[in-house]
């Protein structure tokens, strides 16, 4: 292994971030895929850190043996600034501190796979912009890129384009995934979606060879070792899978049989106003059209002033709000359904 340390000046004199880039050379060279994986794109969302804390001795173990077919590379820690961006003891890693603008949109999309046209790292741009032309560097010459996140309170799902379904399913499969969502265009230009473009030009027999996605690994405090070991597991044997990695004791089995949701079939729901937040069903519950979800309490130690919302349809609780005091216009919870949400609207599902 090797590592790579990138560093990308401040936006004022004096000040710097390095981007940490671990390197696994394939001795295949370009007849096996390549894979990139990065995490915590959004700061502290550490349970990807994790697993890939957790991959690296096996992947090191793997090149020992002269069983690494393809180029791997990870960064595990893909954005420097919103990790180091606290305030009042409160770590604030989603969106940047300047602009507001969260880590995981705005990326350029390119047309082809080329990444010469994109901003140089030391161009009279935002830090911010230049990391993220960073980071499509690094990504866009792999056949696979796995974007590791997680959400507040969740099972453990994939953000994936149609284009890439089902191929994909051995995915869900290796990380024991409960759900897809899919989509078309999300219009935001996420990480997944900047890499995803170039792809969707491509013949569709080559296409069907590479893997773009966004994993959402359960919840901001599923964060523990045994967590960690096997969602390490997961991505090893999904990287046997596809031949990045050769290990004749490792088998995949592509049992994925959780539902593939379009993004506008998920129902968002929102607090009609602010307040502490009761929730009646877990993550991962079946319910019922008019089945209660959550209560939000408006006026302390008078239930007259409880807002009950109810399942606009029948789905499955796929998350829930971490935070138990909410402002009006929240999100509470994503309950996946069967038809398009009432509520759907072009772009991603959250800010």
């Amino acid at each position: 292994m090797k590592t790579e340390m990138i560093k990308l000046a401040g936006d004022v004199p004096g000040n710097e971030i390095e981007l940490r880039v671990l390197r696994f050379e394939g001795k295949a060279g370009s007849a096996a895929p390549s894979a990139y994986l990065q995490s915590s794109l959004h700061g502290a969302e550490l349970p990807g850190q994790a697993a890939l804390h957790f991959l690296l001795p096996m992947l090191q173990q793997a090149e020992a043996d002269g069983r690494v077919e393809g180029s791997i590379t990870i960064v595990p820690q893909a954005n420097p600034i919103g990790s180091a961006q606290w305030l009042a003891h409160q770590h604030l890693g989603r969106f940047e501190f300047f602009s507001s603008t969260n880590f995981n949109r705005s990326f350029p999309l390119l047309d082809s796979l080329d990444t010469s046209s994109l901003i140089a790292p030391d161009a009279p741009k935002p830090l911010a912009e230049r990391l993220k032309a960073q980071l499509l560097r690094l990504a866009l010459p792999h056949e696979i890129v796995l974007d590791l996140h997680c959400d507040d309170e969740s099972e453990n799902y994939l953000y994936i384009h149609q284009a890439f379904l089902p191929e994909m399913y051995d995915l869900a499969s290796a990380l024991g995934s409960t759900a897809i969502l899919s989509w078309d265009s999300t219009a935001d230009a996420a990480f997944e979606e900047a890499c995803a473009h170039p792809v969707l030009h491509l013949p569709d027999e080559e296409r069907r060879k590479r893997a773009v996605t966004t994993v959402e690994f359960r919840g901001l405090a599923d964060v523990d070792i045994d967590t960690g070991k096997a969602d390490a597991a997961g991505l090893y044997k999904y990287l046997v899978h596809r031949g990045v990695v050769r290990d004749d004791n490792t088998r995949l089995e592509r049992n994925f049989a959780g539902p593939v949701v379009p993004l506008e079939n998920v129902e968002m729901i929102r607090a009609p106003r602010g307040g502490m937040i009761l929730f009646h069903v877990d993550i991962g519950a079946e319910v019922q059209e008019g089945d209660k979800l959550v209560t939000v309490v408006t006026i302390p130690g008078d239930p007259s002033g409880d807002i009950t919302l109810a399942a606009p349809q029948a789905g499955r609780i796929l998350t829930r709000r971490s935070s138990r005091y909410i402002r009006r216009g929240d999100d509470l919870m994503k309950l996946l359904g069967s038809r398009r949400s009432d509520g759907a609207r072009p772009g991603s599902l959250e800010s």
